[in-house]
């Protein structure tokens, strides 16, 4: 297992960090393809493409969050990521402990980043 998926071995991600360091460093890349970011190939999760896929993520008939946009859609799904689960992927595989290793600053930050990429975008 990637040290980085144990809460234990991670230390907290401020939001200081380099974009690429801040989704790296939680280990997005291991189950999630993010476009733009080296090594992010993972296939357990979605592709976080959600400049494609976001609206119809909040539209799909099994999502049951609370969230108007694509922005609060992903902040809402790294802190509860059972409040919806992509159809085609597994439950309880994205960790829930999240919301104790990302600052504020940091998940803002992700948000702002995937919000706007679809396939073949680059790290700005």
């Amino acid at each position: 297992m990637n040290a980085s998926l144990v809460p234990e071995a991670m230390s907290l991600v401020t939001g200081d960090e380099p974009l690429v360091e801040i989704l790296t460093k939680p280990g997005c890349p291991v189950c999630h393809i993010i476009p733009g970011i080296p090594g992010a190939t993972g296939r357990v999760g979605p592709p976080l493409t959600l400049g494609t896929t976001g609206e119809q993520r909040l539209k799909d008939p099994g999502y049951r969050g609370q969230a108007k946009t694509v922005h609060e859609y992903i902040v809402e799904s790294v802190l509860d990521p059972q409040r919806f689960v992509v159809q085609g992927y597994p439950e309880h595989a994205m960790p829930t402990w999240y919301g104790s290793k990302l600052s504020a600053l940091a998940l803002e930050k992700i948000a702002t980043y995937l919000e706007r990429q679809t396939t073949g975008d680059s790290v700005p």
